[in-house]
């Protein structure tokens, strides 16, 4: 089963060099330090990686797996949805990032095997913009409704507005940009932190965003959509609870998401979800620490098999 929404394949990195990135750390409020050797914080987010995709595995989907051995430096390339996007009908995208470590993280195997497995039209690049310090980091700076096709975004020095707009020209999605806080007053530095869409449900934290006008925009248009709004509070995004994703399984949806997520949602909240998909909770500790969840994890392919 696949659906447009929710990828039954995805593109996942294998860390072994995982760190709290000190590059990205001035803007991610989520990142924290792991209290142990940076050898033994590797293995566990390594050890955290491989369970993870076992159980994808087991849920029947689809899990494409490359080894970052750490040569290049790239403490976060565990969070792969950041460099790269796929879109139904062949099209994928390659994002400039903010700063020079995530970078290094776009490598040329991984757009090689979509080009061999998947059908792929074309490829556009847009990295190169970074040498005019523009920034648009993938699915992480946009939350994709690929069936109303609209790029919701947090603006941020990881989503510049006239690359979104140009972004949105090329694979003909409607931005919806917006500012928005956490609890403590403090920018948020990606929309996925706040935001993830199912093809039933979405989940939101709609007090993040700042401007009352924006945030019944945003409520409307979600709800256009046919999707039953999940309202998450401030301490529940805390906890990760945005920073899901819906994939396709052996026996439906799917919302991949970490236990801790899970455990900070309400039983109403789980309630709305199990209406259309099942939950998978994957133990992740380790690599929350850098600032990222489950969704981050996670590149889907939203391409045809060759």
């Amino acid at each position: 089963m696949n659906s447009l929404q929710s990828p039954s394949a995805v593109v996942m990195v294998r860390p072994h060099a995982f760190a709290s990135n000190p590059e990205t750390r001035d803007d991610n409020a989520f990142q924290t330090l792991a209290n142990r050797s940076a050898k033994a914080t590797s293995a566990a987010a390594r050890d955290e990686h491989d369970r993870a995709v076992e159980q994808l595995h087991a849920a029947g989907v689809t899990v494409h797996v490359f080894d970052d051995h750490g040569t290049q430096d790239t403490p976060d390339s565990v969070f792969p949805n950041n460099w790269f996007s796929t879109h139904p009908g062949g099209h994928v995208a390659i994002y400039p990032m903010f700063v020079p470590s995530r970078r290094r993280e776009r490598r040329s195997d991984v757009i090689e095997l979509l080009k061999q497995e998947y059908r792929v039209q074309d490829v556009i690049d847009y990295s190169g913009l970074e040498q005019d310090n523009l920034a648009l980091e993938g699915t992480g700076a946009m939350v994709l409704d690929h069936v109303g096709r609209i790029a919701y975004t947090v603006k941020s020095n990881r989503a510049d507005r006239v690359l979104l707009e140009r972004f949105c020209t090329h694979f003909n999605y409607e931005p919806i940009a917006f500012e928005a806080r956490d609890a403590e007053g403090r920018d948020v530095y990606h929309t996925n932190v706040l935001m993830g869409i199912g093809m039933h449900y979405v989940l939101i934290c709609l007090d993040m965003i700042t401007d009352l006008d924006r945030r019944a925009t945003v409520r409307a248009r979600l709800e256009e959509s046919g999707r039953t709004v999940i309202d998450l509070s401030h301490e529940q995004i805390a906890d990760f609870a945005g920073n899901a994703i819906e994939l396709s399984g052996n026996n439906g949806l799917v919302l991949a998401l970490s236990s801790r997520a899970l455990d900070a949602l309400t039983p109403q909240q789980i309630e709305v979800i199990k209406a259309s998909a099942t939950t998978l909770s994957l133990t992740i500790p380790t690599i929350e620490t850098a600032g990222g969840s489950v969704r981050c994890m996670i590149a889907g392919i939203h391409l045809s098999r060759r």
